[in-house]
C-alpha cells in the first residue's frame, strides 16, 4: 500500500506556495520579505479578545438564562457568578491589551504575561471572595457558569473561521 503524497483539505491555500508537509517543515527557509510578511498577515485571521469576551458573555447569559429557568433565583446567582469570575478579568486583560498605549506593548511577550497574570489573579480573587461572601451558593451552577465561559472561545473562533472562509 502506497502513502498519498497530497493531503486534502477544506480550507483555504495559504500564500507563498506553502504546504503542508510535514517533511517540508524542517527544511531551513530563508527569511520572509516584508511583502510576504504582510501577505502572510493578511491571510491569517485576526481574532479580537473582544471577540472573546463577546462570546464569553453571550454564553454566560445563556448560562444565567437557564439556570434562571430551572432554578430558584440562587441557582441562577450562583451561575452569574460563576460567569462573572470569567468575564469581568476577560474584559480586563482584552482593555489592557488593546488600549492604544498598550498596542505595541501587547505584541511583546511580557506584556501578554502581564495581563495574563492580572486576569487569573482577578478570577482567583472573585471566586474565594464569593465562596467566603454567598452562604447559599449552588456550587453546580457556579461551576457551570464558570466552566461554561471559559469554553465559550471556540464560539469565537469558529465565527473566525466562518468569516474567513467567506472572503
Amino acid at each position: 500500500m502506497t502513502k498519498p503524497t497530497t493531503r486534502e483539505t477544506t480550507h483555504a491555500v495559504p500564500p507563498l506556495g506553502w504546504d503542508d508537509d510535514w517533511k517540508d517543515a524542517e527544511a531551513d527557509r530563508p527569511p520572509l520579505t516584508p511583502a510576504q510578511a504582510d501577505e502572510l498577515r493578511a491571510w491569517l485571521p485576526q481574532l479580537s479578545p473582544w471577540a472573546v469576551v463577546g462570546a464569553q458573555t453571550l454564553a454566560g447569559v445563556l448560562c444565567v438564562a437557564l439556570a434562571a429557568l430551572l432554578g430558584p433565583g440562587r441557582v441562577a446567582w450562583s451561575a452569574f457568578w460563576g460567569a462573572s469570575a470569567v468575564v469581568l478579568p476577560g474584559a480586563v486583560m482584552a482593555w489592557g491589551l488593546t488600549r492604544r498605549s498598550s498596542r505595541i506593548a501587547a505584541m511583546q511577550v511580557h506584556s501578554l504575561f502581564l495581563w495574563e497574570g492580572i486576569k487569573i489573579s482577578m478570577s482567583i480573587a472573585m471566586l474565594v471572595a464569593v465562596v467566603i461572601r454567598v452562604h447559599d451558593l449552588h456550587w453546580p451552577a457556579m461551576l457551570a457558569g464558570l466552566v461554561l465561559c471559559l469554553k465559550a472561545h471556540w464560539l469565537a473562533l469558529l465565527r473566525r473561521g466562518r468569516v474567513k472562509n467567506q472572503h
